[in-house]
């Protein structure tokens, strides 16, 4: 967050660092200076605008409140808040004017695999509608934390694991598992793209399955994306729509498909590999790949940040 801070030249007129008692005192180099970690305090965030949360589920339920509570607009990249009613969950290519109404102070940054489709998702519904969604997802191991890497790499070198996040090994597998099975065999990263989906794209009733896989790369996650329009739309029209998309990368030759590779390190969304099906009609295939550490959550969370600036500014008369 802090680097993609920098890299958009964001006004910034004081950084404020907060993290648990056991970094209290760290420094950070930020933009040619240094930054000291505090703890969180409701006094410290009485003299922020904006606090960027990215601590995880718990420590956004206890904070957030009182960051909003301070007087501070929240932007919480944990999944804490997306489901709530009464927070906006925001991608700014897809739904910006969401954060206009925000009665908790808060605003949710959606989860990674879930950003990346609903922009490949949004020339389909402005050109066609939507129908039904599928995704299977190959999501890199970074989605699981550092930890996620370091489970890779201990795996790679043949060591066993200190602690992994992972129900099996990662190196040399493919593992449809990520968060908890439910009791109809659902898994919490599967639910939260149905959900997610449904509420950026403000369709409540919209079809949504997902298969969601973790595999053996550092960064970046590909989705293979099914989509059933409501009205007619030739390929030609889809490619033209995804042509026209802010944020959106599409590679029209077959053999230049984007890889995680591709995407890793930049903020761009990347599609390829679009199809239309030869037997079911109104449906398309596609393949979309982004990195997941940066427009998956941290360019994500400051573009959230920059659309509240601009709103500021307006209502302001600058």
């Amino acid at each position: 967050m802090l680097d993609v801070l920098a890299e958009r030249q964001l006004p910034v007129e004081r950084l404020v660092l907060l993290a648990s008692t056991r970094s209290v005192g760290r420094t950070m180099r930020w933009r040619g200076g240094t930054c000291e970690v505090a703890a969180p305090t409701p006094e410290l965030f009485r003299t922020v605008d904006y606090a960027l949360f990215s601590a995880g589920a718990e420590r956004s339920r206890e904070w957030a409140p009182i960051a909003a509570e301070a007087g501070a607009v929240v932007i919480d990249n944990s999944s804490a808040w997306r489901t709530d009613p009464d927070v906006p969950l925001v991608v700014p290519e897809v739904n910006a004017a969401a954060i206009a109404d925000r009665p908790k102070g808060i605003i949710a940054n959606p989860n990674c695999s879930t950003i990346q489709v609903v922009i490949a998702l949004k020339p389909f519904l402005e050109a066609a509608g939507l129908r039904r969604v599928i995704y299977t997802t190959f999501q890199s191991v970074s989605g699981a934390g550092e930890a996620g890497r370091e489970t890779l790499r201990s795996e790679q070198k043949g060591d066993q694991p200190r602690q992994s996040p992972f129900s099996r090994p990662i190196y040399g597998n493919a593992v449809p598992q990520i968060g908890d099975f439910d009791e109809e065999g659902w898994t919490g990263e599967e639910t939260k793209m149905r959900h997610e989906t449904r509420k950026i794209l403000s369709l409540p009733r919209l079809q949504v399955a997902a298969t969601c896989v973790r595999v053996p790369v550092e960064v970046s996650h590909a989705v293979q994306v099914t989509i059933e329009t409501e009205r007619d739309l030739s390929r030609a029209q889809a490619e033209e729509a995804l042509r026209a998309e802010p944020g959106l990368l599409f590679a029209s030759d077959a053999v230049e498909f984007p890889t995680p590779r591709d995407a890793a390190g930049k903020d761009e969304v990347f599609v390829g590999r679009l199809r239309a099906d030869p037997d079911l009609p109104r449906t398309f295939h596609l393949w979309v790949v982004a990195d997941n550490l940066r427009k998956g959550a941290a360019t994500n969370a400051i573009q959230i940040l920059e659309a509240l600036l601009r709103e500021s500014a307006v209502g302001s008369g600058v």
